[in-house]
């Protein structure tokens, strides 16, 4: 049963992936000026530079030939070389995938870390006034556009990956609530807190096991926000990390670049996903 369930997690992965690249190849070779490139402005190239980047261009014309040709490519460990920083993709992502990793993994932690203890005092308390005093700032920082935090935190010179919490923070901060609040309504815990069992004790032994399959899909969820949040955060605090890597790409429309890009954000999402989707499984087996 579940290795039927890695199984075709693996095959809708690979699917996926080679989908989501070619879609993303399609899209830049369908946008507006796609053939234009800024190089062609400098007034110290001659007509034989200006041909040689028309020619450049020209060979990405054909969406299905690049793509299959790059397909072939990526296999031998090719990724192409980026048509706007000139250096090879391959090298790019390695040498600033560190940075981009390091700022995911802390803004995650600190947004699990405020969402858990804002939700897990709300369940405890059970007071209105501490209900929606917590709402309205998960609220507010719902509202706020991701680029608007990013600029704060300019602004204020805070981290970039406190930047990515408070992004991520209001989205599983609500839904953490409502499942910890309806567990503790639960007949078995409401017994167990008459008998006077120590909150600790109910947290790990009667709550978690019910919310932990929930919250394992919302933690593959709050990822994918995390990762998208990079990309204007990275580019507007001028982090040298995937997420500028990206913004870069799309601003020059450089091809072999996004489609890499694409294909990794997609990689990274699916095993987010997949990966909490079939713990989530696990530990509903064990329970059952």
């Amino acid at each position: 049963m579940l290795r039927g369930k890695i199984a075709g997690h693996a095959l809708a992965l690979v699917a996926t992936v080679l989908l989501g690249g070619l879609l993303s190849a399609t899209l830049v070779r369908l946008a507006p000026g796609f053939d234009a490139d800024e190089r062609e402005l400098d007034p110290h190239l001659n007509a034989a530079s200006v041909n040689a980047l028309h020619d450049a261009r020209r060979q990405d014309r054909n969406i299905f030939r690049f793509y299959l040709s790059y397909m072939n490519r990526a296999a031998h460990g090719d990724l192409g070389r980026s048509l706007a920083l000139g250096q090879p993709v391959r090298t790019l992502l390695r040498d600033r995938a560190p940075l981009t990793l390091r700022l995911l993994t802390t803004g995650l932690a600190l947004a699990w870390m405020l969402a858990l203890t804002l939700a897990l005092s709300a369940a405890w308390l059970r007071l209105s006034v501490y209900d929606t005093l917590t709402t309205v700032i998960s609220g507010t920082f719902l509202c706020i556009p991701a680029a608007v935090l990013a600029l704060l935190s300019v602004l204020w010179n805070v981290p970039g990956s406190l930047a990515i919490a408070l992004i991520v923070f209001p989205h599983t901060y609500r839904y953490a609530r409502n499942l910890l609040v309806k567990a503790y309504s639960l007949p078995h815990i409401i017994t167990a807190r008459a008998k006077g069992l120590g909150e600790v004790r109910i947290l790990f032994w009667h709550v978690v096991p019910v919310v932990a399959p929930q919250l394992l899909a919302v933690a593959g969820v709050s990822v994918s926000m995390a990762v998208g949040a990079a990309i204007p955060v990275e580019a507007l605090c001028g982090l040298a990390g995937i997420g500028q890597l990206a913004w870069q790409a799309a601003l020059a429309r450089d091809l072999p670049l996004l489609v890499n890009i694409t294909i990794l954000v997609t990689l990274v999402t699916l095993l987010a996903n997949s990966g909490a989707d079939v713990i989530g499984h696990m530990v509903r087996g064990q329970e059952s």
